[in-house]
């Protein structure tokens, strides 16, 4: 299928790759503010029915940013990779002179001064940051929603989430709204809503992407920031620009060690790949075990050597994953816990609540079962070059449910329990990567998760690359606001 055919009615500018967007910048054959201003058209087509934007630049400046970028290559200056690429940018994340709420109403109005340090590179990289994307209160939840800006729809279906916490992002690149977004990841937050809205999102190595300015709270730094885009190739290029080591991130990983070569079309010749239908004994939806089902059998075109797995490696997982997630929301939100609880809502308030209660006795105990768990995951990769397994246990939920209380009838403890499958590989430094795996019966999207050794996410890259060049599943297009307003009628 070729890359520049897209279906259910897109045209191939609203579709088009970041790769492609830049190599078209670069020739002269479309210009900066030409690509600016059929941005914000995009997004004041499709942003009032899904909701993924929540804070947009004035277009006059962001024309303005467009120009500079236009007159600098006229003049013949050597320009950033990314040069004149829009760009939005999660709410959780600082952004200089922009509206930074974190979804709470206790941030309103927060202005930041400074960028956070992968922002500060993108705009290094030539990116123009035009807006933030809607995220849940303080990144908490799967699912969008936030008492500021409301509940962001899910482009296949806007009656479904688009998941969470990075649901903007992942909505707003379906739609065509932007061809790069980031996302952040601690249980999950990256990788369910790009599987949800049928995108690539990428949760690097630990410190593949440096924390700043988080880099010295212990516990939050199982939160990871990585890129989110249409196809594997856009992820790779926005990781490239992210990513690098910084003095004041002791654990941050030099720029060398992600290793671009081979590149993503040079395919590994043989893999081995372990698949865990229900990793760790959890459930799964049919809907979820059907579509991957089908995705195996494409997988097996490419890599005949898959070996169907369990992974009870990880049976424990959850428990240490819960505990270190608790410590991580009282080390980030303790004070504004103590000063405005009133305005947070109730599962922000009980996660910090069990994290402030820790003993240091629970606390040893989980980083001792982490490392246990750690050597027994690692030993799983002796046999096997990456792993394959859903990304998330459930189809999109109805936007008035906060979070599925049940799975195939298992009850759920918590509102994280549903999205376990992502949660169980976040505290061991492994990239994970969802890439669009197909459809349901009502065109809902499933991802496949795919992950690889501490470190290896160039790999990672390579085999969700060439099951996509195979698939192209991300080329199926969600309807257009105006092809959703006539099946409304």
């Amino acid at each position: 299928m070729s890359k520049d055919n897209p279906q259910n009615g897109r045209s191939p500018k609203s579709h088009s790759r970041a790769i492609d967007l830049i190599a078209a910048l670069a020739s002269g054959e479309l210009s900066a503010v030409s690509l600016m201003q059929s941005t914000y058209e995009r997004i004041a087509q499709e942003n009032r029915d899904i909701n993924a934007i929540c804070t947009l630049v004035p277009i006059e400046q962001s024309l303005e940013a467009a120009q500079r970028v236009d007159k600098a290559r006229q003049q013949g200056q050597i320009l950033p990779k990314l040069a004149g690429l829009p760009l939005a940018i999660k709410d959780l994340a600082d952004t200089k002179d922009l509206l930074t709420t974190q979804g709470s109403p206790i941030h309103s109005e927060h202005i930041p001064k400074t960028d956070s340090l992968f922002v500060s590179r993108l705009r290094e990289s030539g990116a123009i940051v035009i807006g933030k994307t809607n995220t849940p209160e303080f990144g908490a939840g799967s699912h969008t929603f936030n008492p500021l800006f409301g509940v962001t729809r899910n482009p296949y279906d806007p009656l479904k989430t688009a998941g969470g916490s990075s649901g903007g992002a992942a909505a707003a690149l379906a739609t065509g709204m932007v061809a790069l977004a980031d996302g952040s990841d601690m249980g999950g937050s990256l990788r369910n809503p790009a599987a949800f809205c049928n995108v690539v999102g990428l949760r690097p190595s630990m410190g593949r992407v440096p924390t700043l300015p988080k880099a010295k709270e212990t516990f939050s730094r199982m939160a990871v920031e990585g890129p989110m885009a249409r196809t594997v190739e856009d992820c790779a290029l926005m990781l490239q620009a992210m990513a690098g080591a910084d003095p004041r991130d002791p654990r941050s990983l030099d720029i060398a060690k992600l290793n671009p070569t081979p590149a993503l079309s040079e395919q590994p010749k043989t893999l081995r790949l372990g698949w865990a239908p229900k990793p760790a004994g959890l459930p799964v939806e049919a809907p979820v075990s059907s579509v991957l089902s089908a995705a195996l059998s494409d997988m097996q075109h490419l890599y005949p050597a898959i070996e169907e797995i369990d992974l009870f490696e990880l049976q424990d997982a959850m428990a240490v994953f819960t505990v270190l997630r608790a410590a991580a929301f009282a080390e980030g939100l303790a004070d504004v816990y103590h000063s405005d609880r009133d305005k947070m809502k109730k599962t922000v308030i009980d996660n910090i609540k069990l994290g402030l209660d820790l003993t240091s006795d629970v606390l040893n105990s989980a980083e001792k079962q982490r490392l246990n768990l750690h050597k027994a995951l690692m030993s799983v990769f002796d046999r096997f070059d990456y792993l394959l397994l859903p990304v998330t246990q459930v189809m999109p939920f109805p936007i008035e449910v906060e979070f599925p209380t049940s799975v195939n009838n298992e009850a759920m403890t918590s509102y994280i329990d549903w999205m376990s499958s992502c949660c169980i590989l976040s505290p061991f430094d492994v990239p994970c990567l969802s890439i669009p795996a197909g459809f349901d019966a009502d065109g809902l999207p499933v991802g496949l998760q795919i992950v690889g050794k501490p470190g290896d996410d160039w790999g990672v890259m390579r085999l969700a690359y060439a099951f996509q060049e195979h698939t192209g599943h991300w080329q199926k297009a969600p309807p257009t606001f105006e092809e959703r307003a006539h099946e409304r009628v």
